[in-house]
């Protein structure tokens, strides 16, 4: 049944008064002309009949509804971690907090005086004042290499073919990037030893340690300017010891090595600087490397360095300061090929008869085999292993002669020249 309008009787007859809010809903000039005028009365509940009112506990008077106490505290924690968030980063900006730390603090590294002297960066330090990079004025413009202060007054050891072609004026950089100028003192090609000497004071020598003393396995560093990469150190061990090389530029000297290898990284401009041990002293000046690079092309390490031992290279330096030039060592004879036969050894193709081979009673056609104990295998060998030696050392040499083996002692001497 439809609902009675606003103004009409009241469902059931009972005559109450029509209400008069409604009384004049139709002339409402804000009513929606097209929404009807109607509103269902609730039913009159009969006498004695009323229904037990429903109680909400979340409505009671005074009382606020669960959700609201639920909400209250989440709102508060939400606005909580949002401060606290804001705050912790404005103070870890600021310096005022400390970051979040993954895993352990890492324990300060000591400051380079408090390194310990045997650690790669003790020695380093120790060495790095006393070497310079060795610049030299040549028509083709200036070339570089390495050096180091060898005396207090001035002398720097560094090597011949860094001096090479140059028109005698040279000068040194040194560790702390100030620059002097250097005379040549002397050069021994030979040797591929030269010495320059600077004019300063305050020098800070190298400590010299024995080449002689080294073993296979070692700690070396190498420090020069390789590249151009001044105060550079590179570590590595010794490989091998006397090893036998011969070098040089073609129609220059025939430079011949009894070297100390080492794995160490030596590029170009390392010539000159110094191989030290693990005490900081030191025993070769580098030199040379080997490379897997075409001739002419620029070569690069691979891990094959090679340094005159520091033994010789001293002897050829106090000789050139002393007299301006080196003496060169040798055995008084000539050889002349591999050992017929046993596939090891040398022939001497010729014996000086006044000097120490012939001394020792060596003769042409005899077999070296060894000197020193190291075996003999190539011409090259038993040239650069004699020029290692000082004039005047006594060397013993195990030799062939027809097919008995005997052994002898060579005091070597020096060239007449």
């Amino acid at each position: 049944m439809a609902a009675p309008y606003a103004g009409s009787p009241a469902p059931g007859g009972s005559g109450v008064d029509p209400s008069p809010w409604w009384s004049d809903a139709l002339a409402d000039p804000w009513r929606d002309p097209a929404a009807p005028a109607a509103v269902v009365v609730p039913a009159v509940v009969a006498a004695g009949t009323e229904p037990e009112p429903v109680t909400d506990p979340d409505a009671a008077p005074g009382r606020p509804a669960l959700r609201h106490l639920l909400l209250i505290p989440l709102i508060t924690a939400l606005l909580a971690g949002a401060l606290g968030g804001a705050l912790g980063y404005a103070f870890a900006v600021r310096g005022g907090a400390a970051a979040t730390v993954l895993g352990q603090e890492a324990a300060q590294p000591p400051a380079l005086a408090q390194r310990r002297p045997e650690s790669l960066a003790g020695v380093a330090e120790r060495v790095l004042p006393s070497v310079v990079t060795v610049r030299v004025s040549s028509l083709g413009g200036t070339s570089e290499g390495s050096g180091f202060i060898a005396s207090a007054d001035g002398h720097v050891i560094t090597n011949d073919h860094v001096l090479a072609g140059g028109s005698g004026k040279a000068s040194v950089v040194f560790n702390d990037g100030s620059t002097a100028p250097a005379t040549v003192v002397g050069q021994d090609p030979e040797s591929d030893i030269a010495v320059i000497k600077v004019s300063r004071t305050g020098l800070r020598p190298v400590e010299f340690g024995n080449s002689d003393a080294l073993a296979v396995g070692d700690p070396v560093l190498a420090v020069g300017s390789p590249l151009s990469l001044a105060n550079t150190v590179t570590a590595g061990i010794v490989s091998a010891l006397d090893r036998t090389m011969q070098a040089g530029e073609p129609g220059g000297p025939v430079r011949y090595y009894a070297a100390i290898q080492t794995d160490a990284a030596v590029n170009h401009g390392n010539s000159g600087g110094p191989l030290v041990d693990g005490a900081g002293r030191v025993v070769g000046v580098n030199s040379t490397i080997k490379s897997l690079v075409a001739e002419g092309q620029e070569a690069g390490n691979i891990g094959l360095a090679f340094a005159i031992p520091i033994n010789q290279a001293k002897r050829v330096t106090q000789d050139i300061i002393g007299t301006g030039k080196a003496r060169r060592t040798v055995i008084g004879a000539q050889v002349g090929g591999p050992g017929a036969g046993a596939g090891s050894g040398v022939r001497l193709a010729a014996v000086e008869p006044s000097g120490p081979a012939a001394g020792a009673g060596l003769r042409v056609g005899d077999v070296i085999l060894k000197l020193n104990g190291r075996p003999m295998t190539e011409p090259t060998d038993l040239i650069a292993l004699v020029r290692k030696f000082a004039p005047g050392s006594v060397v013993t040499v195990e030799f062939r002669r027809g097919s008995d083996r005997q052994n002898t002692s060579v005091t070597l001497a020096a060239d007449a020249k």
